[in-house]
């Protein structure tokens, strides 16, 4: 209970925040566009999983996991697909990095504690072991992002990370040990640098324990913006499910989760509270508004 009062906390005074101060985009964390509109696994789908799919619309996303070499065996293994918020938040912070800076290479050994520190995660060995973990996932995965059209297909494949050392040493004890360097795909950069999506900081911290309700303040981010102004846009829970639904199968558990996570969400969107409208028995209604952070780019990718 101490936990969940802590998060409940948490979101509060992050919604007080954002309510009083607009973030800029100097303040901002960075999602890629397409991670806006189809996400990562909320578990872990099992180590031995070796590939995850997710359709939104015309958009479909596929993770798949590459053998990494382990020196500790000689041999290569596979290291599983990222999953959960710590996933979400790691590529956050990577993406930032690496639109603050303009580098392809990312220093993780200075930054990783801070930024770990900063969204109010524990820097325990616990927590550090979980983010070093998702950090080799990501590190060993390959997106694939395919849209359909009528009888043609298009995909374009990509790692995220190019190169980095994707072994740790197992003793936590004595200080947290990074890799120095992260050094980001080529074809990921400049996917990156076209289609990243401004985020408030404050709010993926306080949704940093709920990577359902991360994904959904983060689908409306890259979304409200670009609907007509007095042209709203309906939704069908179908297609929420078929979204956001990850291991449910019947849809009235689903709407139930979904009712109170998209509600956390849209504490930390004021701008989006009124725009937002559940239509009874059917889904929702999405209209017009700003995003939560004004930035010079928008996404080019439309999915329904």
């Amino acid at each position: 209970m101490a936990k969940k009062e802590h998060f409940i906390n948490k979101q509060n005074d992050s919604m007080i925040s954002i309510y009083q101060d607009k973030a800029t985009i100097e303040a901002a964390f960075f999602q890629h566009s397409v991670l806006c509109q189809t996400f990562l696994p909320y578990r872990n789908p099992g180590d031995e999983v070796t590939m995850w799919q997710q359709k939104q619309g015309k958009a479909q996303l596929a993770v798949s996991c590459t053998p990494v070499l382990n020196p500790a065996t000689d041999k290569y293994e596979l290291a599983g697909i990222p999953y959960g918020t710590k996933a979400r938040l790691i590529l956050a912070h990577i993406n930032t990095q690496a639109i603050k800076t303009q580098s392809k290479t990312i220093d993780v050994e200075d930054s990783m504690t801070a930024f770990i520190k900063s969204i109010g995660l524990a820097t325990d060995g616990r927590t550090i072991r979980e983010v070093k973990e998702q950090l080799r996932r990501l590190s060993a995965s390959t997106l694939s992002v395919g849209f359909i059209d009528g009888a043609r297909a298009v995909q374009v494949d990509f790692k995220i990370v190019k190169a980095f050392d994707l072994w740790f040493p197992k003793d936590d004890s004595q200080r947290v040990l990074w890799p120095s360097t992260v050094v980001l795909s080529d074809d990921y950069f400049n996917s990156l640098m076209l289609h990243a999506i401004p985020l408030d900081e404050r709010a993926l911290a306080a949704l940093s324990n709920n990577a359902m309700a991360m994904d959904i303040y983060s689908w409306l981010a890259q979304r409200l913006h670009r609907i007509t102004p007095g042209k709203p846009q309906f939704i069908t829970w179908q297609a929420l499910k078929d979204q956001f639904g990850q291991g449910y199968e019947r849809m009235d558990h689903f709407k139930e989760v979904f009712r109170k996570t998209i509600h956390m969400a849209l504490k930390q969107y004021p701008n989006a509270l009124t725009r937002v409208e559940e239509v009874p028995n059917k889904g929702y209604n999405l209209s017009h508004t700003q995003p939560p952070i004004l930035a010079r780019n928008t996404i080019q990718i439309e999915t329904q």
